[in-house]
């Protein structure tokens, strides 16, 4: 449904993205990540049709984002980071001002701001101006002017920013609510949302796509040592010096409850922990397995050193 192949974009003499290629399939909620200039913008601003790439290719739906960005435009909602509305107007207004923009005219135009109003929940909202209203519902009506028209890809650039934790649940409730009726691009520098909505991630840095797949697999291919959070009743500080000359444990990490265990990953280490735990003569509260979490896996591969190959280039 998305395809990028290729795609970069030059400004002036410096590289904004270089050769980023990706796919995203028909009904995929994927996660855009990578820490600020690292061309998240850029990418997004070629695939809406806001600007030519300056090598490579974009396609919505099989269709040339440049060749056709009109019909391209047909095809995708779009929600920026600086969701711009117009404070001045009614929502109502607005979206009736949005949807004939993009070619909804006529009696079809009450159905489909009618229909964005029920799905994005401003009903009480609808005939107020938009420049009284929380920063909540000013992100639902932005959403609500991506959904007009029904296209079949969403592309989302931090639709969470600025709000509260409970303004956040309700849009991230909202896209949850989307994902079966369309294709998601989701960019977001809350890492936890991410995980949440999204079934595979894309990280991009320093203008290139370090990393594809879903989190439980970049998990796996990342974590080189099993690690164990054990919490326990008693002095944790004798407990570390027995664990640390375990066979099988790598490091052992004092924190303010619990101690981390990391482990050689080819032996499950969990009921000779435990053992140890009691020989010691303390009560054993917790034991479980830690995964590395998205937060841990963007962080790993962002501040990764580059090879001697990549400093050359």
């Amino acid at each position: 449904m998305i395809e990028a192949e290729g795609l970069t974009k030059f400004y002036g003499s410096l590289p904004a993205i270089r050769d980023v290629t990706f796919r995203v399939d028909k009904g995929e909620v994927v996660g855009f990540l990578g820490p600020n200039g690292a061309g998240k913008t850029t990418a997004i601003r070629i695939l809406t049709c806001y600007m030519p790439p300056t090598a490579g290719a974009a396609k919505i739906d099989g269709i040339d984002c440049f060749e056709h960005s009109l019909q391209v435009r047909g095809k995708v909602g779009y929600l920026p980071e600086n969701n711009p509305l117009y404070s001045e107007l009614s929502v109502r207004r607005f979206l009736r001002f949005a949807a004939g923009a993009k070619g909804v005219n006529g009696k079809k135009e009450k159905v489909e701001v009618d229909r964005v109003v029920s799905i994005c929940g401003l009903e009480k909202v609808s005939e107020r101006i938009i420049g009284h209203l929380s920063k909540g519902y000013k992100q639902r009506v932005g959403l609500a002017q991506a959904l007009l028209n029904s296209p079949s890809v969403l592309i989302l650039d931090e639709p969470t920013i600025g709000l509260d934790p409970t303004q956040i649940i309700e849009i991230r409730k909202l896209i949850l609510d989307l994902r079966e009726q369309h294709t998601i691009l989701l960019s977001s520098h809350i890492l936890p949302e991410v995980a949440q909505i999204c079934q595979r991630v894309l990280i991009i840095n320093n203008g290139q796509i370090i990393a594809t797949d879903t989190p439980a697999n970049l998990t796996s291919q990342l974590q080189k040592s099993a690690q164990i959070s054990i919490q326990v009743q008693g002095e944790l500080e004798r407990l570390t010096p027995v664990l640390e000359s375990h066979e099988g444990v790598q490091k052992v990490t004092l924190r303010d409850h619990d101690l981390l265990v990391e482990t050689d990953r080819s032996r499950d280490l969990r009921s000779d922990i435990a053992r140890a735990v009691v020989e010691q003569g303390l009560d054993l509260l917790e034991l479980k397995l830690v995964d590395l979490s998205l937060e841990d896996i963007f962080m790993q591969l962002v501040t990764e050193e580059p090879t001697q190959e990549e400093a050359q280039s």
